[in-house]
């Protein structure tokens, strides 16, 4: 693997060739490269958490429309599906009670 480096050291680049701006070899076991290997993977491992959260939520608001618009009834959902939307039901109703979610979060609106 080659690598560039920024003013203080740090690895910020990497590819499997050497390139104009990638000269520097290094081994792939290498310490340095396999923490920036995984630094990048964690970001963006945290942003894919982060949009699973609030996906999570959408999907929330979307069965609760169709159950209200009696489109597909709560027994529908295999037995699973239920227990995690009760179980994030009592959650939500448990947090809001104690402030702990803004207003955003509550049951009041949908999307």
């Amino acid at each position: 693997m080659f690598i560039k480096r920024d003013e203080s050291g740090q690895v910020v680049q990497v590819s499997r060739e050497a390139t104009a701006e990638c000269k520097e070899f290094v081994p792939p076991c290498s310490p340095e490269l396999q923490a920036f290997v995984a630094d990048e993977e964690g970001g963006e491992n945290l942003a894919l958490s982060k949009s699973d959260l609030a996906f999570v939520r959408v999907l929330e608001d979307v069965i609760n429309v169709l159950m209200d618009k009696s489109v597909i009834s709560f027994t529908d959902l295999p037995e699973p599906a239920q227990q995690k939307l009760m179980e994030r039901q009592s959650l939500r109703k448990r947090l809001n009670s104690v402030g702990l979610m803004s207003e955003s979060d509550d049951d009041s609106g949908v999307i």
